[in-house]
C-alpha cells in the first residue's frame, strides 16, 4: 500500500499532461510538460560542430527513429550540442558528468550535455517521447526535462557460466539496450567460460568467449558509453576448473570449488588469467568475485581456519590477491557476502587495500527491514561500496518480478542512503535453463532505479514499461506482466513452497515426493491457470492491436514464434513472456489432468466391479478419457512437447547452442515417461477387452484420487 500511495502522489505532483502523455524509463528528476509536437512533417536531427562521439549520438537517434517509421523532415529539428559552446547557468556541477537538458520550443527541441555521454542519454530520452498517433502518424510529448543520475556506476551482472552463453550478438544488444536506459557498466560473469591462452583447459569448446570476441564487444560498447567489466572467479565458484587434475593441488577439498589459499600455485593462476583479462577489457576495474567460499577451512586451510578463524583466513588471501594484481592498475570488485561478519578485520585492513577495492553487498530478496547490514561494515571500514540486487529470474520458468522489483528497489534506494557509488544489478541462470530474453522487464527496472533518486516508484514503471519497450500503446503487456507476477504471488502466498519454480514445472505428480505438494495445490490451480491465461490473452490482444509492418517478418526454422508480425518492439521478449504464462498454466493444467486420471481410473474399476448391464459412463469410456487420441496422457505429454520446441526457439535466438541439450533432454526424459504411461495404459486397456478384468491401480502405475473426488 506504501507504494501505491507514493505513486499517487508522485501523480498529483506532475501536470496532468505529463500523467497522460509522458511513458518514460527512467523518469527524469525535472519535467516541465510542453505542448506537443505533431510529426506530420517529419524529423530531421542537427548536430552541426559535433565531434564523433555526438555524431554518433546523432546518428543512433536518427536511426532509432527510422527504424520506427517517423519520417524524415523539416517539421520539426532536434537539435544536439554541448554546454561549452551553448552556456547555460541552471548546469550545474552535479549534472556535468552524464546529465542533460531537453528545451522544448515551437519547432525545436534542444538537447545539452556538458559531455558526450550526456549528449547520449538526452538523445535516448528524446527516442522515448515520440509516439505513434495513428496510423503512419507521430507525436513528440514536448517537455523541458533537467537530468542527471543519482549514481555513477549503474550496470548489469550476465550469468555466463551455468548453462546458457550469450552469442556476441546478443552481448551486443545488452549493451544497446542497458546504455538506451542509462546504465553505464556491463559485467560478463565467468567460472570457467572465459578463454584463458595460460589456461586453456576449463573454457568448454562452443561455451565460452574468446579474446577476440572479448575486444570486439569492449569496442563496441565504448560508443554506448557502457564499459565492459568482466568478473572472473578468484576464490570459490572454480568447481569447473578444479575438476582437472593439473589442479588439484590447488583445490582446498577434491574437485569442490574454493581454491586453496596456502598454495603458491593459487596465486600465479590468479595472475595469469587476470593477466589476461586486463588486456582484453580495458575498463578501471576488475571483479574477482570472492564469493560464497564455502569449503574454506574444511580442507587444506582446516588448520589455518581452526587457529585464526575463517575471517582472518579470507581476508588474508583477499590481500595477496590485491598486492598480486596491483601492477595491473585496477581497482578490484569483490563480493561482500564474506567479511561482512568480520566487521573488526575489515577495519583493520590496510589503507592500500581499501583504495584498491570496492565490497559489493549482495541479497536477492525484498527486505522492508532494509539492507544496511550489508553494507555497514564496510561502510563503517572505510571501503566504498556498491550493491547488487537481483531481478530473480532463477529457477523459475518465468522471473518472479514480485520479489524482484521490490528487492532491486529497496537495495538500490538503500546504497544511495548508504552512500554507495554503484548498482551492479545481477541474473544469474542457476537451473541452466533461463531464457535471456525474460529478463528486460528486471534489467530496466534495476537501470532505472540506478538513475533515479531515492526509491524509484514501482507503480510508475509498471505503467510506462509496455509503451517504453515494446510500443504498446494499449497496455496491454503491462497488464500481461502483472497477471504473470500475481500468479507467482499466488503461489508464494498460498502453496508456500516452490512459488512457480522449474521444479513444480518438472515434477511428476504421481511421483511420492510430490504428492504432499499435490494436495497443496489444488485449491489454487484455477486460480493460477486463470492469471497465466489472461497473461495469455493480453499478449494476443496487444498484438493484435498492432497493424502489421509493411515487410513482414521472415523467420528461419528454428525462430517460428509468433505466427503474426507485429509492429510492437523487442518481440523476442514478447514471445518470452508468453511462454512464460504457458509454462505457469501447464504447471496447473499438469496436476489438474494428473487427479483427473486417478479419478477416471478408480471409476472404471467401480464399473467394473458393478452388476449395473450398461454403465454409462462404460469402463472402455473412462479408460479412453485416460488413453486416447484426446486423453488426458496424450494432453501432457503433448503439452510438454510444445514447450520444448518453443524453448528451444528462443534460446537460439539470443545463446550459443552449448548448454541448450540438458535443457531439452529434461523435456524428452518427461515426454518419455509420459508416451511410457500411455504403453502401460494401453495394456490395460487390452487386458479389458479380452478378459474383463482391471489391474490395482498400483500395478497400473497410478496413484490413489484424492479424498471425496469420486464422489
Amino acid at each position: 500500500m506504501q507504494l501505491r500511495s507514493l505513486a499517487a502522489l508522485l501523480a498529483l505532483a506532475l501536470p496532468a499532461a505529463a500523467q497522460s502523455a509522458l511513458h518514460l524509463v527512467p523518469m527524469p528528476r525535472e519535467v516541465v510538460p510542453k505542448p506537443d509536437h505533431a510529426l506530420t512533417s517529419g524529423v530531421t536531427v542537427n548536430c552541426s560542430s559535433c565531434d564523433a562521439e555526438d555524431s554518433f549520438a546523432a546518428n543512433d537517434l536518427q536511426q532509432t527513429l527510422a527504424a520506427r517509421g517517423v519520417p524524415s523532415g523539416s517539421g520539426l529539428r532536434i537539435v544536439l550540442q554541448r554546454l561549452a559552446q551553448h552556456p547555460d547557468a541552471s548546469f550545474t556541477d552535479a549534472m556535468k558528468p552524464e546529465g542533460y537538458t531537453i528545451v522544448s520550443t515551437p519547432g525545436t527541441i534542444t538537447l545539452t550535455g556538458a559531455t558526450a555521454s550526456g549528449v547520449f542519454y538526452a538523445a535516448q530520452t528524446v527516442k522515448q517521447m515520440i509516439e505513434p498517433a495513428g496510423e503512419g502518424q507521430f507525436v513528440l510529448h514536448a517537455a523541458n526535462i533537467r537530468d542527471y543520475p543519482a549514481m555513477r556506476y549503474r550496470g548489469l551482472h550476465d550469468d555466463l557460466s551455468r548453462g546458457p552463453v550469450d552469442t556476441l550478438e546478443f552481448q551486443k544488444k545488452l549493451v544497446r539496450t542497458l546504455a538506451a536506459y542509462k546504465a553505464n557498466l556491463y559485467s560478463p560473469y565467468f567460472e570457467h567460460t572465459q578463454q584463458y591462452a595460460s589456461n586453456p583447459l576449463p573454457a568448454p569448446p562452443g561455451g565460452s568467449i574468446s579474446a577476440e570476441d572479448a575486444r570486439e564487444l569492449v569496442a563496441y560498447a565504448r560508443q554506448y558509453h557502457v564499459m565492459v567489466v568482466p568478473e572472473q572467479e578468484a576464490f570459490g565458484h572454480l568447481h569447473h576448473n578444479l575438476l582437472y587434475d593439473e589442479y588439484q593441488q590447488l583445490a582446498e577439498t577434491p574437485h569442490g570449488a574454493v581454491l586453496a589459499p596456502g598454495q603458491p600455485g593459487s596465486l600465479k593462476v590468479i595472475s595469469q588469467m587476470f593477466g589476461e583479462l586486463a588486456q582484453m577489457y580495458p575498463a578501471p576495474f576488475l571483479h574477482v568475485g570472492a564469493d560464497e567460499t564455502v569449503d574454506l577451512g574444511l580442507g587444506q586451510t582446516k588448520a589455518a581456519v581452526d587457529a585464526q578463524g575463517l575471517g582472518k583466513v579470507y581476508l588474508d588471501f583477499m590481500q595477496q590477491i590485491d598486492t598480486t594484481l596491483r601492477p595491473l592498475n585496477r581497482r578490484l570488485l569483490f563480493w561482500g557476502d564474506i567479511a561482512q561478519d568480520s566487521p573488526d578485520l575489515l577495519k583493520a585492513m590496510s589503507p592500500q587495500f581499501k583504495r584498491d577495492t570496492i565490497a559489493i553487498g549482495w541479497q536477492y530478496n525484498p527486505n522492508p527491514a532494509g539492507f544496511s547490514k550489508y553494507l555497514r561494515p564496510y561502510a563503517d571500514a572505510g571501503f566504498e561500496t556498491w550493491v547488487a540486487p537481483g531481478i530473480n529470474n532463477w529457477s523459475r520458468v518465468y522471473p518472479n518480478y514480485n520479489y524482484g522489483l521490490q528487492n532491486i528497489q529497496q537495495f538500490t534506494r538503500d546504497g544511495q542512503r548508504a552512500g554507495s557509488t554503484g548498482q551492479l544489478n545481477t541474473l544469474w541462470n542457476d537451473d541452466g535453463e533461463t531464457l535471456a530474453s525474460n529478463n528486460w522487464y528486471g534489467i530496466l527496472f534495476g537501470a532505472a532505479a540506478a538513475w533515479q533518486q531515492g526509491e524509484s516508484s514501482i507503480p510508475q514503471f509498471e505503467e510506462n514499461y509496455g509503451q517504453v519497450f515494446h510500443g504498446d500503446i494499449t497496455g496491454k503487456l503491462n497488464q500481461a506482466q502483472l497477471e504473470i507476477m500475481a500468479a507467482h504471488e499466488l503461489l508464494k502466498t498460498e502453496f508456500k513452497v516452490s512459488d512457480g519454480s522449474d521444479l513444480l514445472f518438472w515434477s511428476d505428480p504421481w511421483a511420492k515426493d510430490q504428492q504432499q505438494n499435490a494436495a497443496k495445490l489444488r485449491p489454487y490451480l484455477h486460480e493460477l491457470r486463470l492469471h497465466a491465461e489472461k497473461a495469455l490473452d493480453l499478449i494476443a490482444q496487444a498484438r493484435a492491436a498492432a497493424p502489421a509492418p509493411a515487410t513482414p517478418t521472415v523467420y528461419s526454422p528454428t525462430n517460428q514464434f509468433p505466427s503474426n508480425p507485429t509492429t510492437l518492439r523487442e518481440t523476442d521478449a514478447i514471445d518470452a513472456m508468453e511462454l512464460g504464462a504457458r509454462r505457469l498454466d501447464f504447471i496447473g493444467l499438469k496436476f489438474q489432468l494428473a487427479d483427473e486420471i486417478t479419478v477416471a481410473y478408480a471409476r472404471a474399476q467401480a464399473t467394473a466391479a458393478s452388476s449395473e448391464r450398461k454403465p454409462h459412463p462404460s469402463v472402455s469410456a473412462l479408460l479412453s478419457e485416460i488413453n486416447s487420441v484426446n486423453g488426458r496422457i496424450q494432453d501432457i505429454k503433448d503439452g510438454y512437447s510444445l514447450l520444448r520446441d518453443l524453448h528451444a526457439q528462443l534460446w537460439l535466438r539470443t545463446n550459443r547452442p552449448y548448454a541448450l541439450r540438458p535443457v531439452l533432454e529434461h523435456y524428452d526424459y518427461t515426454v518419455a515417461l509420459w508416451l511410457s504411461r500411455m504403453d502401460k495404459m494401453r495394456s490395460v486397456q487390452r487386458q479389458w477387452e479380452s478378459t474383463r478384468t482391471l489391474p490395482s491401480a498400483a500395478d497400473a502405475g497410478i496413484p490413489q484420487p484424492p479424498l471425496g473426488s469420486t464422489n
